[in-house]
Order: structure tokens, then sequence, then C-alpha cells
């Protein structure tokens, strides 16, 4: 049995509760909160989310009164720790922080047994990393058009790599490829750092990686970024273009950071938690904190956050369902 086959059947197990929270009774928001917070990371201890919610949870704290418990809950593809807080009581003392795959990839890709965009209230978009289109120093594509127009020319010959198959960096790369008559090839890897060290070997074209793993090489001239794909150009990168900018409006991909609730956890928490959250992102030492790791903060409340999540979803699903992406 594959290791993927039995991570999905550990997810199964632990959804088979499903049912049982939704009759447990939510907190009163008067009241809230009179204990410590439990925050799951569905991801181990150390990782990207650990350390944007330790930047922004204690000035957060302070505005509550109470500590935030961060329980790391990896596994699955971080659909373990996501399922538990689908599972978990809606009294308000316990949260999720997830990553773009666990709220809007995962559920298409994956036989989870619950479905985060009905069983979640989100709370807040925290922050996000833009997704770069990255070439080896020594590639002669200067610009994203250059590198389509050898990508149709030499075909299954161009390799872009991912950490991981369904990865939203993944996705980026199929969605490029599909522009440019999908015959590109997908080598996936474990992790960013063997993708990394495949660039800079030219065992592989193009990735699509976030700023903060590259920067050094970048720095160094052995990696080339062609394209941002984000609405706005990168402070950090100012003379690089947006992918609308080289021509390619339709590449928006992002890693972004989501707040969430099991459902049915008090509106009056959810708005009092997301206002605290939008105050605290506010503060331009926490926005430099943030943009030192790669991320920008996005402030998004509870109405936008869950109209956001959904569009990304709806996205990932159409994307998935055009190039057949499957998880073996």
């Amino acid at each position: 049995m594959s290791r993927k086959i039995a991570a999905i059947r550990i997810v199964a197990k632990l959804c088979m509760g499903l049912g049982v929270a939704s009759a447990v009774p939510a907190a009163n928001a008067d009241d809230w909160p009179t204990r410590s917070i439990k925050l799951v990371s569905p991801y181990a201890a150390g990782g990207v989310g650990d350390t944007i919610f330790r930047i922004i949870a204690p000035a957060i704290e302070a505005k509550l009164g109470q500590r935030f418990i961060i329980d790391n809950k990896s596994g699955a593809a971080g659909n373990i720790g996501t399922s538990e807080v689908v599972r978990a009581a809606p009294d308000g003392y316990t949260f999720l922080f997830a990553p773009t795959a666990n709220l809007a990839v995962n559920q298409h890709l994956f036989k989870l047994g619950f479905d985060p965009i009905t069983q979640l209230d989100p709370v807040a978009t925290v922050a996000e990393a833009p997704l770069l289109a990255i070439v080896g120093g020594s590639s002669t594509a200067k610009s994203l058009k250059d590198f389509a127009e050898q990508s149709q020319a030499k075909g299954a010959n161009m390799n872009y790599g991912s950490p991981g198959t369904g990865s939203p960096t993944h996705l980026a790369g199929a969605s490029f490829a599909l522009m440019n008559g999908g015959t590109m090839q997908h080598i996936a890897y474990r992790g960013s750092p063997p993708l990394l060290q495949a660039l800079l070997a030219n065992d592989v074209q193009l990735a699509f990686p976030t700023l903060s793993p590259v920067l050094a090489h970048l720095r160094a001239g052995k990696l080339r970024v062609l394209a941002v794909m984000s609405k706005k150009r990168l402070p950090e990168l100012p003379d690089v273009p947006t992918a609308a900018e080289a021509g390619f409006p339709q590449l928006l991909f992002a890693n972004w950071w989501v707040l969430a609730a099991p459902k049915g956890t008090d509106p009056q928490i959810i708005a009092r938690l997301g206002s605290e959250v939008h105050a605290v992102l506010k503060d331009p030492a926490i926005q430099e904190k943030l943009a030192q790791i790669g991320h920008v903060a996005t402030d998004l409340g509870p109405a936008e956050t869950t109209s956001f999540v959904r569009a990304e979803s709806a996205k990932f699903k159409e994307l998935i369902e055009r190039t057949g992406i499957k998880i073996e």
C-alpha cells in the first residue's frame, strides 16, 4: 500500500465524526475569549505558517487578553490538521491557519471526506507570497514571452519542476504549459531544495517558487526571475514585470495563508477576531517582518476571504480537470 493511499485512509478515519461538532453550542461572543485558543497548523513546526502566525500572534494576544497555543498536526499533505478543525466544536477556541493547498486545492485531488469550502468559516486572509516564474542564470530567455516561444519550439524537450504533484507551484506550471500547447513535461521533486538544485543544474528549465527560498540565488545571478504572478510588482523586485505586464494576465498564483474556524462559529467571534487581525496587519512593523520572509500582508476580512477562497477553489478545480492532474 502506497504512502499516499495510507494517508488518504488516515484522513477518512479522522473524518468519521464530522457531524458531531455541529451539535455543540457556540461560545457566548460577549464573554469570548475566557481561555487560551488553539491554533491548528497542518504542517510541521518551524514551517512558513508557524513563522507567519508567530509574527502576528503577540499583538493579537495583547488585544484579546488570551494566548494562542499552536498545535502542529502535520501529515497527509496537511489534510489531517485541516480535518481536525472541521471536526472541532465551533466554540471559538479552535482555529485553523492553512495555505492555498488545504483550502482551495486538496479537495479536488484527494478523497477527503469533508469540504473545506462548506465546513469552515474564513476569518481573514493574512498574507500571501506571489509565485515567480524562474529560470536558470544561463537561460537565454529574458522574458516570459521568450520562454513561451522556446517551449513551443522545443515542446517535450522542455521541463518545468515543482516541489510536489498538485502543489500550487505545479498548478501554476501546468497553467503556463497549457497556454503554450501543453507539451512541456512536469517533474515533481520532494520539496523545494531538490527542485532548486535541479533548476540550477538545468535538469528543469522553469519553476514557480515564492521569493524567500530563491532570493540568495537571485542575488548571486544563478537564477533569474521572468515575471511575478501577482497584480502588482513586488517591492523587492521592482524591475520584474507582473505576468500580466509580460503578456499573461491569466497567471495569477500565490501561496496565501488563511485563518479559519469550524463551521457554525459565532459570527460575532469571527468578526471580532477578523477585526483584530485587520488592526495588526496595518502595522508597518508587522508588514516589514512579513516582507522579510517574502510575504505581503493581505488583510481580507471574513466576507472577502470567503469570496476569495471560493474563487480560488473554482479556479483550481477547473485547471485540475483540464490538465488531468492526479495524485498517484
